[in-house]
């Protein structure tokens, strides 16, 4: 309806409410009434009519959207009806010099019943009656705080929601059996599956925006011993900032369940180092460098150069960040191959970069394995080449992303990346370039992770399939790797290995279970196949030697290994030598070294 016409009947209405009031005093109070008082009556019921309409137009009381009336709407009822009354009272007490006290403290509560009653009823009507959808979900909502409360509200109003809350949990014993919004809190966390029986829930939503990694990860396990599907809602920052609102429920995610916090970036400093900097990414169209890029931008460099093999990662990448970027920062996507050694001179020396961060590699464990050559070519002569052209043409740092596989290998793609680590410390002690790595553990959702193949198995009915029932790893998500990455870049001065703190290691198997339990499904249903260790897999992995561990923290949950450095005349004959050798020889070299099980020099003349 146009806004007149709305305002138009709302007036008509409230008009005619006031005129029903006055006409229920008359007949209570004296029906038969005199001349004068019949005039005087009149009046004051013109009066109020006008005096209420003025006051409803002044406190924007007709422009109320009923259907959402609160407390608020009500107190401002509460202002017009009473100012109206009040003003009538001494307009008739001015005039007449007298007032019938009674007679308008009647008015004054009918009023208030009937405009009140009035707004109500429409919201009443809407809640119960209109645009009902079908199949309603009764949800319980873990969190009676503001959070759980928002939650609550939103439900309760949006129509199109097919979601109904019927209970809280909230850990806090004040709370326990109170009723918020008409919805009471039935126990603590503890509770949960039995309040799922008794109250015959089809959802949950976990609704406390600054909960924990760990608490999450306790309030999950809870909850997936039930057949409700669980939801939560947006991070606190994500509300703060308007990015998200409060009833963009997602559901729960594996990186939820890591069970520790993520770590923080010093936003200073990296706006510092790269902002009006170029900046060069190999391996730029893959799963971590495409995330670096996107992490790089946000500090406004100058020119970011997107190095990669594979044309259509690249073109995809290149496609994103120009969407986002283009019109502040110069990107310039280079097809090339870090095997090449002239084309990663030509790039350096054409870009002048003043960072690299070198995320191309081979990382497929079993794979390598079974290639352990391509491994060779990609993971140590492509490193050489990128920090060899890095040296040459003066970058100021370089960043190589290595793995915890790296610490004591007994694989092939493990080996290469130490020997990727060894060729920049070596560079580091002679050349003006930072060179530094960093370690990190398995990253969730990237190309290679067991994430993705989980899924697959879950989505074709199972079962899903683990190697050992004691094997552990370390997780991380893309976003963090990728900030640690950015990060050390500031922190670097020259040979270092960069950690992260990840917490504790965590089970593959624990970590199936959960991804079985969020797409929905019980382990019953899927089930676990163990098939034993794949060549060259560890049954848990270690972020820094026994020999590397440096006591201090350089950043907040940020480690740094001290540099094991092999003589650089040595370490080139070596990596020199690798192609020359068979893939057993190849093999064998690559694991001795790694590990330090043999002097290199003497290894060489072994060779030779």
């Amino acid at each position: 309806m146009p806004y007149r016409k709305r305002l138009a009947a709302i007036i008509l209405l409230d008009s005619f409410i006031v005129l029903a009031a006055r006409y229920i005093r008359l007949i209570t109070l004296n029906p038969e009434q005199s001349y004068w008082e019949e005039s005087v009556f009149l009046f004051s019921t013109i009066s109020l009519v006008i005096c209420y309409n003025l006051f409803a137009l002044v406190y924007k009381l007709h422009n109320k959207a009923w259907e959402y009336a609160s407390v608020g709407e009500l107190l401002t009822i509460f202002k017009v009806v009473t100012l109206a009354v009040a003003f009538t009272t001494g307009t008739q007490l001015l005039i007449f010099e007298d007032i019938n006290v009674r007679g308008l403290w009647i008015t004054w509560v009918l009023l208030l019943l009937f405009i009140g009653g009035s707004r109500f009823s429409w919201r009443v009507f809407r809640d119960n009656f209109m645009n009902k959808p079908e199949n309603i979900k009764r949800t319980l909502i873990i969190g009676a705080g503001s959070g759980g409360t928002m939650v609550a509200r939103q439900l309760l109003h949006n129509q199109e929601i097919d979601l109904k809350p019927v209970a809280f949990i909230d850990d806090d014993p004040k709370k326990f059996k109170l009723d918020i919004l008409g919805i009471p809190v039935v126990g603590n966390s503890s509770h949960i599956v039995k309040t799922v029986e008794k109250y015959k829930i089809d959802n949950i939503i976990i609704a406390i925006p600054s909960l924990s990694k760990k608490e999450i990860n306790r309030i999950f396990d809870e909850c997936s011993k039930t057949k409700a599907k669980t939801q939560i809602i947006p991070k606190l920052e994500d509300l703060m900032t308007g990015k998200l609102s409060v009833n963009e429920f997602r559901d729960v995610q594996v990186e939820d369940l890591l069970g520790r916090e993520p770590v923080e970036l010093d936003i200073n400093s990296i706006s510092e180092y790269v902002s009006g900097k170029t900046v060069l990414v190999t391996g730029a169209g893959g799963s971590i460098g495409s995330e670096i890029c996107r992490q790089i931008c946000k500090f406004n460099p100058r020119k970011i150069v997107l190095v990669g093999h594979g044309e259509n990662s690249i073109y995809l990448i290149d496609m994103e960040l120009r969407r986002k970027y283009g019109e502040q920062i110069e990107i310039v996507p280079v097809i090339g191959d870090i095997q090449d050694r002239n084309r990663m001179f030509e790039v350096m020396g054409e870009h002048r970069p003043f960072v690299v961060y070198h995320a191309a590699a081979h990382k497929h464990v079993p794979l390598m394995e079974y290639n352990p050559r391509e491994a060779v070519k990609n993971n140590i002569y492509g490193t050489r080449n990128v920090a060899e052209a890095a040296d040459t043409f003066g970058v100021h740092a370089f960043v190589l992303i290595s793995s915890d596989k790296a610490v004591n290998p007994p694989n092939v793609m493990g080996a290469t990346k130490r020997f990727a680590e060894l060729i920049i410390q070596s560079l580091a002690q002679q050349s003006s370039t930072k060179f530094v790595a960093v370690r990190f553990g398995n990253v969730l959702g990237s190309r290679g992770s067991v994430i993705p193949l989980f899924k697959k198995q879950i989505q074709a009915g199972g079962p899903v399939t683990v190697t050992h029932e004691d094997m552990t790893r370390y997780f991380m998500t893309i976003p963090e790797a990728s900030r640690l990455v950015i990060q050390a870049g500031t922190l670097a001065r020259g040979g270092e290995v960069f950690v992260l703190d990840m917490g504790e290691p965590v089970k593959i198997v624990d970590l199936a279970k959960n991804l079985i339990k969020l797409s929905g499904f019980s382990i019953e249903e899927i089930g676990i196949r163990f098939t034993g260790l794949r060549p060259g897999e560890k049954m848990y992995e270690e972020l820094l030697n026994a020999n590397e561990i440096h006591p201090e923290h350089v950043f907040p949950k940020i480690h740094i290994g001290k540099a094991n450095v092999i003589n650089a005349d040595t370490l080139n004959r070596l990596i020199n030598e690798l192609l020359k050798m068979s893939e057993l020889e190849m093999h064998d070299t690559l694991i001795a070294v790694a590990n330090n099980r043999y002097d290199t020099s003497a290894l060489l003349t072994a060779v030779n």
